[in-house]
Order: C-alpha cells, then structure tokens, then sequence
C-alpha cells in the first residue's frame, strides 16, 4: 500500500520559533498542501485562541481534496472548540512515557489510559473521526503503547501515531520497534520524528520501511526546537530510493517550499536537500563536465521533478567546460585563448568577494580581456609603424 502525508506545517510547523502565520497565510498554505496531493492537513490548535480557531474554520470550510484535522489534547474543551470550527476529524495526543506522564500531570499509566479512553469516546459522541497520538512514544514501555492501542481499538480510531517527541531515536532502532507496531496493533501508524540529532527525515523512512502508512512532516522540516521530518525530503528520498507512490505532485515542492519560507520569515538555506538553490548548482571544473554531458553523473534525479532547474555556476573551482557552457548558453562566441584568461580571471574574483560570477560579470570581465588585447594590438601596431 502506498504511504500517506499528514503534514503540520500549519500547527507543528508554526511552533517553531518566532513563526507566525496570519489567517490568510494559514489559508494559502493549506491551498498549496492540498494542490500539491498531501492527503491530510493538520490545521492547528483550535483551542489556543480565537485566531486560531478561525483559521482551521476557513481552512476547514475550503473545497479541497485533503483531509482537515484539528490537534486536541485529550481534553473536552479542546474537542469542544475543535467541533466548533466544522472539521470532521481531530486527532487527540496524550504523553505516553512514565517520566513526562508524571512531569506533565502527576499521574500515571492508569490515568492516560482512562483520560484518553474517554476523551476519544466524546469526540465520537461528536460524531468525529479520531487518530490518537502517543506522545514521546520514543522513552515509552513498548509494551504499554500496545496495551493502551489494542484497549481502545473498539473505539474506532482511524490510526494511532507514534511520536519521537524528542528526538533521540536512530534508524535501526525505529525499524524494529514500529514493525512491532504493526505486527501487534493491525491498524494504520504514523510517524512522527523530530530532527534534535538530524535524524527525523531517516526515522521517517526507517518507519515507513517497517510498515507504518503514514508519515507526519512539515514543509522544509519546520518546528519545535531543531524541527521535524521534511515534507520534500521524505516524498522524494522514499519515491526514489523505495520506489513508493505518494499521490503528491512533487514537482511542486520547490514553490511549496517558497510558499512556507516567506511566510514564516526564513529563508531556505542555499545546501538546503531537494529545494534548496544550491541542490542542483554545479561549479567544481570536473563534475561539471560530467554533468553537462550526462546530468545523472552527480544528480540523483531530475531537478523538474521537483519544481527546480539546474545550474552550472562559475566559481573558485570552475573549468573552461562550465565556462565554455554558461557562455554558450548566453549566445557569446570565445575563442580558446581568450577563454582561458577568462576562466582565471573568473576563478580570482571567485576568490577575492567569496561568491560566484554572476553570467553577466563573466561577460563583463570577457570585455575587458578584449579592451586590453585590442589597446595592445594597437600599441603594438604604433611600436611598429613608429619603428618603421
């Protein structure tokens, strides 16, 4: 079966640090998630406020394909006002691990347990769909998640999540825990994998590999602390490394990208992976003359598939094949002595302001060379005559 995205740009994502989306920022994203193929959209918080809840009621009210989801705690009042903004689905979070159980609540297993049992049992009475989600399943007794999973199948839960809440988990160690999971709970899992070691985006995939059909990410990995798993990332390392089908359109990953990073006031990193500027920018002298003959030498896959274009840039370490190849490409005609000067004059600088030669600086600095070999043709020519 292939996998499905939840994606919580709007709710994770916005708990990054100083991130705030305005309602119609909220709207916009939600309308580009949707357009993009992500089957289902965590929304917000509808009980952190009134500008929060009326943003999951517009988003709720669009006509779009994806699923709206309202993220409660297991509470009636956030039931309540999540059923006050018209979504048909909440997904309703508990801690799981006896340390933050008791750091949160003072209470224990047998607390969580009822707690969540009847907050699932209202928001049904609500006629809502429910998923559950497992806070810090990741320091949690595996063997109490799936106690607590199997008592509340009865209930009607669309899929339960599994949280590595902070972060501390590494691939193998996520595989056999979720295949676990799956194994032991038969119903639909999600993941859910924060980036504190820098590996949320591996978990991700580890989970997916071992069965779980659902990935929860954001757009361009954003929130709490060091984030979570990337929407771009995980779409296109699974399609391309586990050949999975997600019903993303994935070459809209790059203007998503954009989309969320003005939004929130962070611009994306050049050596940002997949919708990043630098991800499909080439200057070493010789990777470029692979890639200009055969692209797939140094790119994984097609940058279009994603929304980007390549770029061959003229830096410190460029050739005379990337020069001769951005010239061309700029309809300007060099000879091969004169290519060589440039390609050292380019290659200073490079070096000098840090940064790479923009087209148009190369083809001033060509006119340059070409000013200095004229003025000394001609001085040369009046050596000549005045010799003669």
């Amino acid at each position: 079966m292939s996998p499905f995205i939840c994606d919580s740009t709007l709710r994770e994502g916005e708990q990054a640090a100083g991130v705030s989306f305005t309602v119609l920022e909220k709207v916009a994203i939600a309308k580009a998630l949707s357009e993009a193929g992500v089957d289902e959209i965590e929304a917000g918080i509808p009980s952190a406020g009134i500008l929060e809840s009326d943003a999951v009621s517009r988003i709720a009210s669009l006509d779009m394909a994806a699923t709206v989801v309202g993220w409660c705690r297991a509470a009636k009042m956030d039931i309540d006002a999540a059923a006050n903004t018209g979504v048909n689905r909440v997904h309703i979070c508990i801690p799981v691990s006896d340390g933050l159980l008791e750091t949160k609540f003072g209470q224990g297993r047998q607390w969580a347990q009822s707690r969540l049992r009847s907050s699932i049992e209202y928001a049904r009475s609500l006629n809502l769909e429910v998923s559950v989600g497992f806070e810090d399943t990741s320091r949690a007794d595996d063997d109490f998640v799936i106690e607590l999973a199997q008592s509340l199948l009865d209930l009607g839960i669309v899929r339960f999540r599994f949280s590595d809440s902070v972060g501390i988990l590494e691939p193998f160690t996520t595989f056999r825990r979720c295949k676990r999971l799956v194994l032991e709970v038969p119903i639909p899992w999600e993941i859910h994998s924060h980036d504190d070691m820098g590996l949320a985006t591996a978990n991700t995939l580890a989970a997916l590999k071992a069965g779980f059909s659902w990935a929860n990410v954001t757009v361009l990995g954003m929130g709490d602390r060091s984030g979570v798993g990337a929407l771009e990332e995980v779409v296109v390392a699974a399609s391309t490394l586990f050949k999975e089908e997600f019903n993303m359109e994935s070459s809209r990953l790059s203007d998503l990208a954009a989309l969320v990073s003005g939004a929130a006031g962070r611009p994306i990193p050049m050596g940002k992976s997949i919708v990043g500027d630098g991800a499909f920018s080439h200057e070493a002298g010789i990777h470029v003359a692979a890639v200009v003959r055969n692209p797939s030498s140094y790119e994984p896959f097609d940058p279009l598939q994603v929304g980007a274009r390549r770029r061959i840039v003229l830096g410190k370490h460029s050739g005379r094949a990337a020069l001769r190849y951005v010239l061309g490409l700029a309809c300007v005609e060099v000879s091969e002595p004169e290519l060589v000067t440039l390609l050292e004059e380019v290659r200073t600088q490079a070096s000098v302001m840090k940064s790479v030669v923009t087209v148009d600086e190369a083809v001033s600095l060509l006119e340059e060379i070409r000013a200095r070999a004229s003025a000394q043709g001609h001085l040369k020519k009046k050596q000549y005559e005045k010799g003669a």
